[in-house]
Formats: C-alpha cells, sequence, structure tokens
C-alpha cells in the first residue's frame, strides 16, 4: 500500500513529541519533529549572535545550517551541522527564542520547503504547529491534540526535573501561555486546527490512551481506503 503522511499538530506541552517517536517507530515510519528543526535555527542563531528580527541574517543562516535526524537503537537526535542538539534545544531559553525565530517567514520558508522535501515520499510522521494547514493540507490522517496550560506546563516542569534542569512550575506554565499566544498570534502560518484533523483533549489522557485512538482513527481511514491496516 501507499505509505500514509501522518500530521500532528497541537501547542506546545500537548505530547506530539512522545507520541510521534512512538507512533512512527511502531508503524516503521519516518519520525519528523518540526519544532526540533526551529529550535535548532533558534540555537544556531544564539550562538551566532543573531537577533530574532534580523530576518536578512536568520535567511542566511536557514541556507548554511544543516539539520538532520538519526536514529540508533531506537533512540533519535537532533543533529545541528553534525552535533548531537537534543538535549541542548530543549531549555527554557530556547523555547523562548524559538517562537521569535519561528515568526520569520524566511525561516519558515526554508524550513517548510525542507518538511515537504523529506515527507513527500509518505510514511512520514509529522509533528509540530502547522502541518495540516501548511507543510502537508493534504496529508493522510491529520491530529490536533490540545490540553489545559496548567497541565502543559507542569509536563514540561516534570521534563525539566528528570533532565536536572532548573525551573520553577508557575513561571514554566506562564512560559507555556507566552508561547501558546506567539505561536496563535504570529501572521506567518500561525498555529491553528485543520478543519479535517481528529482533535484530542489529552489533558486526562495518558500516553496509552492517545496512541490507542490515534492507531483506531488510522486503522479506520485505511479501511475506508481498501489499504492495509499497518501492523
Amino acid at each position: 500500500m501507499n505509505k500514509l503522511i501522518i500530521a500532528i499538530d497541537g501547542p506546545s506541552g500537548v505530547g506530539k513529541s512522545t507520541l510521534s517517536k512512538v507512533l512512527s517507530h511502531e508503524l516503521g515510519y519516518l519520525n519528523l519533529d518540526t519544532g526540533a528543526m526551529y529550535r535548532c535555527v533558534a540555537l544556531a542563531a544564539l550562538r551566532q549572535g543573531i537577533d530574532a528580527g534580523n530576518h536578512v541574517a536568520l535567511r542566511q543562516l536557514c541556507s548554511e545550517i544543516v539539520i538532520e535526524f538519526a536514529r540508533n537503537n531506537g533512540d533519535e537526535s537532533v543533529l545541528l551541522n553534525g552535533e548531537n542538539v537534543s538535549f541542548e534545544i530543549r531549555s527554557p531559553e530556547i523555547s523562548l527564542l524559538t517562537a521569535a525565530v519561528a515568526a520569520c517567514p524566511d525561516v519558515r520558508q526554508a524550513m517548510v520547503a525542507r518538511q515537504r522535501e523529506l515527507g513527500a515520499a509518505g510514511g512520514v510522521v509529522l509533528e509540530g504547529r502547522d502541518i495540516g494547514t501548511v507543510v502537508f493540507p493534504d496529508a493522510d490522517v491529520k491530529f490536533f491534540l490540545k490540553a489545559s496550560a496548567e497541565v502543559r506546563g507542569q509536563r514540561r516542569f516534570l521534563e525539566f526535573q528528570a533532565k536536572g534542569v532548573a525551573a520553577e512550575l508557575a513561571r514554566t506554565v506562564a512560559e507555556v501561555e507566552a508561547r501558546d499566544a506567539a505561536d496563535t498570534n504570529r501572521t506567518t502560518s500561525p498555529l491553528r486546527q485543520a478543519e479535517d484533523a481528529v482533535v484530542i483533549d489529552t489533558t486526562e489522557m495518558d500516553i496509552s490512551q492517545v496512541l490507542e485512538r490515534m492507531f483506531a482513527v488510522i486503522a479506520k481511514y485505511c479501511r475506508c481506503r481498501g489499504q492495509n491496516i499497518p501492523d
């Protein structure tokens, strides 16, 4: 059968990255964390002292850096110019900077072009904020995940604690809300739900429950089109 293009959109802290990793692994698909790509641009800009408002410099930066994804024994890594930056791009500083960098039209154009290139053949799970609306509006299956800002902030706070990153719960929740506002109100490719996306509220669901729901949706899609259901 033709391999599917699966889009997962939603705000920060809703579980997109974890779900995309597990879903792609179970399906034998490529996992494309598009948010990590923007985080890499933000990290590169920070290292080079490029202001988020300097769109000319950001456009040039995007033409120079190389962003790759690697999988080794089930572990996934994000590489920036060959360097594993998987941990560094998840810091609170980079999270806030990413919202500003991602608002640059030239950055989004460059990243969207790369994402389409990587996912064009199908057999891919892409997660981000504009996958089902901009990157692949004709994706076979679209999900939009949501959860309360308080729950998402709590999840992100626990992630920081597990990684030994200093953080405060109240501040983390506030940062999640600030990121939501930036993503929703930006002019270029704002965060929004695709009309044909399946909405899943993860506020009171664990990963296994959300995955069960997602697999059921994918199986239904395949049955409706007479395709084999992915194992």
